[in-house]
C-alpha cells in the first residue's frame, strides 16, 4: 500500500505529514520551504510510493476561502501537472494551527519549540491529515 501525504501550504513554508505505507498512521514529517515544495515532493515519490496528496485548505469562518487560498489552489495547480499520475484532495484546515499548539503543548514541547514555526507547520500537516483519515473511515 502506498502512503497518504498532506501539505500544510504557506507563503514562505509548507509543513508535510506521510502516512505509514499500511495508511494507520499520520506522522509530521518535514517543514520544507515552500517556493522548494515541487522539487521535494518530485524526490519523496521517487524514493517512497505516495497514494494520494491531501492539501489544506484555509477557509474563514464562514467556508469561504481565506486569503491564502488563492496561493494554495496555484500551488495545486503546479503539482498536478508536476505529478499528474497522484491524485489531489482538499480538506479544511480550520484551526489546525491551534490544534497544533495545543498538541505541542500536551506533549509537553518546550516554549523554544513550539516557537519554532515550522514545527506547527508539520505538526498542522499531521492534524490534517488524521482528519481526512478520520472523515474517510467515517463515510
Amino acid at each position: 500500500m502506498a502512503r497518504l501525504l498532506a501539505i500544510d501550504y504557506g507563503q514562505k513554508r509548507t509543513g508535510i505529514a506521510v502516512t505509514d505505507p499500511l495508511q494507520l498512521i499520520a506522522s509530521a514529517l518535514e517543514t520544507v520551504p515552500s517556493h522548494e515544495m515541487i522539487k521535494y515532493l518530485k524526490a519523496y515519490v521517487q524514493r517512497e510510493p505516495v497514494e494520494a496528496f491531501i492539501v489544506g485548505l484555509p477557509k474563514r469562518l464562514d467556508g469561504t476561502d481565506s486569503e491564502n487560498a488563492a496561493r494554495v489552489r496555484k500551488f495545486v495547480g503546479h503539482l498536478q501537472n508536476a505529478l499528474p499520475d497522484i491524485p489531489v484532495y482538499w480538506h479544511d484546515e480550520r484551526f489546525t494551527s491551534q490544534m497544533a499548539l495545543q498538541a505541542m503543548i500536551a506533549g509537553g514541547s518546550s516554549k523554544k519549540d513550539r516557537r519554532e514555526k515550522g514545527n506547527i507547520d508539520k505538526v498542522s500537516a499531521a492534524i490534517i491529515l488524521q482528519s481526512y483519515m478520520e472523515s474517510k473511515k467515517e463515510g
